[in-house]
């Protein structure tokens, strides 16, 4: 389900629902209305219930004139069996949930609206406008007026041609309206848009909208589909920043171009979600996303009935982006090389890199539509890939992997390539990807290997390099080199092409920073294994203050939501690794502590067995837990008025009883109490957010309690009361010789950085000098606010919440009659490594320069000559940017960094004189008075065209 975007970036996710009694049933092709009815009525006779009251729902849009591939179906009171029999019927291939979206503007200065966009023969389709004076060419419009304007400024800014000129004025509109004015919309009308967008030969679709629900299956199926029609979708990124891990989909998918926001001083916008993509958690590691970024901030285009206004959002960027998309596709002589892929190609390789700025904050870097116009006019079908190389010692553009050095013994770094095939919709690997390390680089001490997509479709597919150190370099320090090389074959859309197939072959330069390996007390491992977050459960937040923010959504990874934890550990010194795998897969005795914070996922026995082997073999562990009680958890669930269903928490902010498990052996346990305040520790204002207490712990252990405000009762009774003396922190040492300590504090909301209010990273220090090097901090061992550990025998410990259904998602859990049981212990992970086949040559000395895509020249490519033919524009208005202005579209300084390494002397002398001509050419055109040129005809070039085809130019 979706969420549409803020005009000024920060719309909040509200809630989605699955409308229980309504499901989508997708078919596995397109057919008629009487042919879909049929064939549901068929496979719901054969479910055998005669009681079974079911009907479609009726679709009323333009949409339903045409066939289509899925059908709308309420069942009342729908067993597990009725639906497993609609999915047995030859003709359907899923049945899932209808979704419901709910949107709750957080902050709206001005008023504003988010729309489904789409475009074709030269521009988009956006929804929602009602400016018709500004626009061309308006075709379709089904229910356009909103009264809300959003819909009408992202049309203006693609095709408005009046005051606030749009890209592509001349495009053809398709609005089609998805959310009604009560910020209310369901799967099934975004998926009767889509197909309508194909259906109508759309090619470009800008989606101002998205939300964090990539599991929406439906959903996701569908822009895959129209992607694979050669569709160009552009889609805003979100306006979650500058939190990382909030990447919105559809803009995260490798197929759509997801765009982030930036200011006219092209500083990242604070409100521009950043990366990574968390599909991939917990086993691998996100992509890098946005794939671009562009001015998003104070935007002007069409007001909601005349003049102009400015807007701000990555709703904004997007249109930005799709316009300038549309006008390029119309500039391309060949139609047949614009897809996707091709267009995505021309969009990074030809990005501006801002500097002091990581790539899962710009991906590629700023639009430069001079030189996408450059590439994409001389662009050969082929492969390309996103990060087109992998440098782990370029900071800060490579960060996080720039941050910390590799080393014998640690978790392989794992970076997760984009693989962009412009020569077809679909293609393969060809044979296995080849290392092949440099020997005058010591590529000959890291180990490689490459997993990746069986079949690349649409367009896209992953490069998954997994780099780690090999032994014999255990105790060495230096830099190492090397590259992968990728060969991509796609079917030849043209069967007179030799074997019928194209090719590319592709290089992905590797370099690393290696060190030796890092003692034991200085390694510290975050268990990812255990963290779960929407989607596909509920899983509340973690501070049940923030209502306008339900969900736990953002990875709780050290790279995304604990970031900046990651970095404070860093710059202490400590070496952070991740374990995407179950506790039974990691060596104790390399580590000196195993981080677990807000853990949800349950544990395995063996996982059990294992933790308490390793804590007395001297691993230590430290737990930041959150509140679990179960009648909170029933409050918190949310009723679908509509349906009247209700969406109960799978957990809690943790899984409390499963940690107790975990912990039992030693007499530890959290309790359900919820508990929230502020307060001093060691001289360190504290808050305490939505946290449990410690129930037991052992005697000779050391508890320090703190006063604080049950905020359980507050949230049952609406009733305030301070409890006195709430063991929050706990520090244990085991009593095995030679054996780990233990440390339990029942919040962690002071190291996330969802929420944080006050960070509490001093306290991890000094709980990491604990278990590292069994130095207990005197400001606790002395502090006033210590007491006697809790016994807890008169208190029960939490237990599971009956009827959850924490197994649907857990890689733990199975289903089962009665209580749901532990799955088989899972294989650990086991990496094939590359074989090496060795360059006795120089490596590249700059991995980083703008992709030099096959047979492109950027210096023979010419620019349209509109110098002569200069269209009509309005002066600039205060805090407008004349980026477009740039003369000739070059960018001093940006790109050809190695020129002076690698060219001829006489060359170099050359292309001097060259750049001399220009410097003065400029300086000439910067000293001719300005003034407003009037408008005039179309190019020579365009006329030639559009009388050739005798007809616009489809975009």
């Amino acid at each position: 389900h979706k969420v549409g975007k803020a005009d000024l970036a920060v719309l909040m996710l509200s809630l989605f629902l699955s409308r229980h009694k309504e499901y989508i049933v997708a078919f596995t092709g397109y057919f008629s209305e009487k042919a879909r009815s049929l064939y549901i009525s068929s496979a719901l006779r054969g479910a055998g219930d005669k009681n079974l009251e079911w009907h479609i729902v009726p679709r009323e849009n333009p949409a339903s004139d045409f066939p289509s591939d899925f059908e709308l179906v309420h069942i009342k009171q729908a067993s597990s069996s009725s639906l497993l029999t609609l999915e047995d019927h030859p003709y359907i291939k899923r049945v899932t949930p209808q979704r419901k979206v709910f949107r709750t503007l957080k902050y709206i200065p001005c008023k504003s609206y988010s729309g489904v966009s789409l475009c074709r023969d030269k521009n988009q389709f956006s929804f929602f406008f009602q400016g018709w004076h500004d626009f061309q060419i308006v075709i379709d419009c089904s229910s356009c007026f909103s009264g809300l304007g959003h819909g009408t400024f992202v049309a203006g800014v693609i095709a408005s041609m009046r005051e606030c000129q749009g890209f592509a004025p001349d495009s053809e509109l398709h609005i089609f309206r998805v959310f009604t004015n009560n910020q209310v919309s369901y799967t099934s009308w975004f998926l009767d848009a889509f197909n309508y967008a194909i259906l109508k030969k759309i090619d470009v679709l800008n989606l101002s909208i998205g939300g964090p629900d990539f599991m929406d299956h439906p959903f996701v199926d569908k822009v895959w589909e129209l992607t694979a029609n050669k569709v160009i979708m552009v889609s805003a990124i979100g306006n979650d920043g500058p939190l990382y891990g909030t990447l919105n989909n559809p803009a995260d998918q490798m197929d759509v171009i997801g765009v982030g926001g930036i200011d006219f001083e092209d500083n990242i916008a604070r409100f521009s979600s950043r990366g990574m993509t968390t599909w991939e958690l917990p086993g691998g590691y996100g992509r890098v996303k946005p794939d671009i970024v562009t001015y998003g901030s104070g935007v002007r285009g069409s007001g909601l009935k005349e003049g102009c206004r400015s807007l701000s959002g990555t709703s904004v960027a997007s249109p930005v982006v799709a316009g300038a998309v549309t006008l390029l596709a119309s500039t391309v002589l060949n139609r047949e090389l614009v897809n996707p892929a091709s267009m995505k190609q021309a969009l990074i390789a030809s990005a501006r890199r801002l500097p002091g700025v990581n790539m899962f904050e710009q991906g590629h870097g700023k639009l430069d539509l001079i030189r996408a116009y450059q590439i994409l006019n001389s662009y050969r079908p082929q492969a390309s890939l996103s990060p087109s190389y992998i440098d782990l010692t370029e900071c800060p553009y490579m960060w996080p992997y720039c941050s910390q050095p590799i080393y014998y013994g640690g978790m392989p770094t794992i970076v997760n390539v984009t693989i962009l095939n412009g020569m077809g919709v679909t293609g393969r690997i060809v044979d296995k990807p080849i290392w092949q390390p440099y020997l005058p680089q010591n590529g000959d001490n890291i180990d490689v290997a490459v997993s990746y997509s069986p079949v690349l479709w649409p367009w896209a597919g992953y490069l998954a390099v997994s780099i780690s150190v090999a032994k014999k370099a255990a105790s060495w320090e230096g830099i190492a080199q090397g590259h992968v090389m990728v060969t991509v074959a796609s079917p030849a859309e043209n069967d007179s092409e030799v074997g019928g197939e194209l090719t590319s072959t592709v290089k992905l330069p590797i370099k690393v920073k290696i060190v030796p390996t890092p003692p034991r007390s200085k390694r510290v491992l975050w268990d990812q294994y255990h963290n779960l977050r929407y989607p596909p459960g509920y899983f509340p937040r973690d501070n049940l203050r923030m209502k306008n923010d339900p969900l736990d959504w953002n990875g709780d990874h050290v790279h995304t939501n604990f970031r900046d934890m990651y970095q404070h550990l860093r710059s202490m010194g400590y070496f952070v690794e991740v374990l995407g795998a179950p506790l039974t897969c990691f060596d104790a005795s390399q580590y000196g502590t195993l981080l677990m914070v807000d853990s949800e996922e349950e544990y395995f026995p063996e996982e059990i067995t294992k933790l308490r082997r390793d804590i007395d073999n001297g691993l230590s562990l430290i737990i930041f837990s959150d509140w679990y009680n179960t009648s909170v958890m029933r409050k918190v669930k949310f009723y679908d008025e509509n349906t009247r269903q209700w969406w109960m928490p799978d957990t809690g902010g943790a899984n409390v009883p499963a940690l107790n498990d975990l912990i039992s052996v030693w007499g530890m346990a959290f309790s359900d109490g919820l508990y929230e305040g502020d307060f001093t520790l060691a001289d360190h204002d504290m808050y305490y957010a939505s946290g449990c207490s410690i129930a037991r712990f052992p005697e000779d252990g050391i508890v320090i309690a703190k006063n604080l405000k049950d905020q359980g009762l507050e949230v049952l009774k609406q009733e305030t009361a301070v409890v006195e003396g709430v063991p929050i922190l706990g520090l244990y040492q085991t009593p095995s010789e030679g054996g780990g300590r233990i440390v339990l504090y029942g919040d962690s909301n002071c190291i996330d950085d969802s929420h944080r209010q006050k960070d509490c990273f001093w306290l991890l220090d000094a709980l990491l000098q604990y278990t590292s090097y069994s130095m207990t901090p005197p400001s606790l061992s002395h502090s006033h606010s210590r007491v006697a550990p809790p016994v807890g025998a008169e208190r029960p410990l939490p237990q599971r919440l009956e009827g959850n259904h924490l197994y649907r998602y857990s890689k733990v859990l199975e289903a089962h009659l009665g209580d749901p049981k532990p799955r088989p212990l899972p294989a650990c992970p086991h990496l094939s490594w590359a074989k090496p086949q060795p360059l006795n040559e120089t490596a590249p000395s700059n991995l980083w320069k703008h992709q030099k895509l096959l047979s492109v020249d950027l210096d023979k490519v010419a620019l349209p000559n509109m110098k002569s033919y200069r269209p009509q524009v309005r002066p600039l208005s205060p805090g407008e940017s004349g980026a477009w202005d740039i003369p000739g579209g070059i960018m001093p300084g940006r790109y050809n960094q190695e020129v002076g390494q690698t060219i001829p002397v006489f060359a170099f002398l050359g292309a001097m004189v060259v750049l001399s001509f220009f410097v003065v050419q400029l300086t000439k055109a910067k000293s001719k008075p300005k003034r407003r040129k009037p408008r005039i005809k179309r190019p020579t070039y365009l006329q030639q065209q559009t009388a050739t085809a005798g007809k616009n130019p489809t975009v």
